[in-house]
């Protein structure tokens, strides 16, 4: 098919802009070829320059749980823009995005805005640090926390399809703090203890690592990280900027009933605006200034465009007003139905063509590798077979499903997704993979 206006638009961005993209992983260096440029997107779908249609399983790597352009999002955006875009002091969205962040996740009693999950993660680390009066952070290969300094050692998301998980710029005094252990083996975490004693101010992990693909914890492990912490008097970071109102209501740590001492958020709770968040135990909380001496700041933060944004996805995904003890409410139980759907039909697909395939998924998040021992952490996910995903991804592109474009990324599907969609999804599947 014609991709001739998005190989112009390409061939004009790389003048101007460095790789002719804004985040690593769109340039599709991982699978080869160019990316293609969207204009429009609505629903489950998206729709490029050059006029084709794709069923969207990225969701702009996951804030669109309703889908794109939802219609109660765009009038809540329309709406504040009326009355200013931008003001640099409180505006009243802002009090109740925080007061339904603390009523909807037990473990956080007071929460500040941040405009990115970069932001947030760099801040709970200080906080954390700050908090313990201790340096050093232990953090899991394959976790993603943002492009900080101190924790882009072994991170996974773009640093990791690029095969440099360590970027250049950064001195190696800024990481000397930050140990990294593989994720789901408890006694390397033990043994970091051991060799640290009293230094070790925190951990922050993904309690489902999705920036390596995605793979889930161990039936025990997050306990004991929680365990551990508590037993050290380290802080346990949850970073949820994927996971937080995706997995459930109450995020993750709802999902496996852990309270972190903080909790970093985002994409959901921005509605598709740039935003970020973090919170935790309020004697915590109040170490920050001004009534603290760890300072954090940011000219964007509590945007009211991107609070009203968030608290119109919020209310239409049926949290605002229900507890844990409640059900769940309909969205989560529709994302489970079409996540089970998709996993046992993909499944079927890569049985039906003798092809190995390991398909995690937790929720509405998922990823599928090319390998035939299962993927518990970042070793395990490296033994894929990524030439054969780029031939997947392609092909799956000519039939119009997108896919992140890289093994080492999670998909994700929202309530805007329909049974017809992942049905379209599964045959596509099923004729690529009998290329392969």
């Amino acid at each position: 098919m014609s991709q001739a206006q998005s190989e112009a638009l390409f061939a004009e961005a790389l003048n101007y802009i460095p790789g002719g993209v804004n985040s690593p992983v769109r340039a599709f260096r991982a699978v080869g070829g160019q990316p293609f440029f969207v204009n429009r997107a609505r629903g489950s779908r998206v729709w490029d320059v050059d006029g084709h249609d794709y069923i969207d399983y990225v969701l702009t790597w996951g804030p669109a749980i309703l889908g794109h352009a939802h219609p109660k999002i765009i009038a809540a955006v329309k709406s504040a823009a009326d009355h200013g875009t931008s003001f640099g002091i409180p505006n009243p969205l802002e009090v109740t995005m925080a007061r339904l962040i603390c009523s909807l996740v037990p473990s956080v009693q007071k929460v500040r805005m941040t405009s990115s999950g970069t932001e947030a993660c760099m801040s709970a680390i200080r906080l954390a640090r700050g908090f313990t009066r201790r340096d050093k952070i232990i953090k899991f290969d394959g976790c993603y926390h943002g492009h900080v300094d101190s924790l882009l050692v072994k991170a996974g998301s773009g640093a990791l399809t690029f095969g440099h998980p360590d970027s250049a710029g950064i001195p190696a005094a800024f990481t000397q703090h930050t140990i990294v252990v593989p994720y789901n083996d408890e006694a390397a975490v033990r043994a970091v203890f051991a060799a640290n004693p009293g230094q070790i101010a925190g951990i922050i992990v993904e309690p489902v690592p999705g920036n390596a693909g995605l793979y889930l914890p161990r039936p025990g492990y997050l306990e004991f990280l929680r365990e551990i912490t508590r037993a050290e008097d380290a802080l346990l970071i949850f970073d949820e900027v994927m996971t937080g109102f995706r997995l459930a209501r109450g995020g993750a740590q709802e999902r496996f009933g852990i309270k972190p001492d903080l909790s970093c958020f985002g994409k959901v709770i921005g509605g598709g605006l740039p935003v970020g968040a973090f919170g935790g135990r309020a004697e915590i909380m109040d170490y920050l200034a001004p009534l603290g001496p760890v300072y954090q700041a940011g000219t964007l933060s509590g945007n009211p465009l991107a609070m009203a944004a968030g608290i119109a996805a919020l209310e239409e995904l049926g949290v605002v007003g229900s507890d844990v003890a409640s059900p769940p409410p309909a969205a989560y139980q529709r994302l489970e139905e079409l996540g089970a759907q998709l996993q046992a039909g993909l499944a079927d697909a890569a049985r039906q063509a003798g092809i190995p395939v390991q398909f995690n998924r937790c929720g509405s998040m998922f990823c599928g590798y090319f390998t035939s021992t299962p993927v518990h952490n970042l070793a395990d996910a490296l033994h894929s077979d990524r030439e054969r995903f780029k031939k997947y991804f392609h092909g799956m592109l000519a039939a119009g499903v997108y896919l992140a474009p890289s093994q080492f990324e999670a998909g994700f599907l929202s309530t805007a997704h329909s049974p017809a969609d992942i049905d379209h999804t599964v045959a596509a599947a099923a004729r690529v993979m009998k290329q392969l």
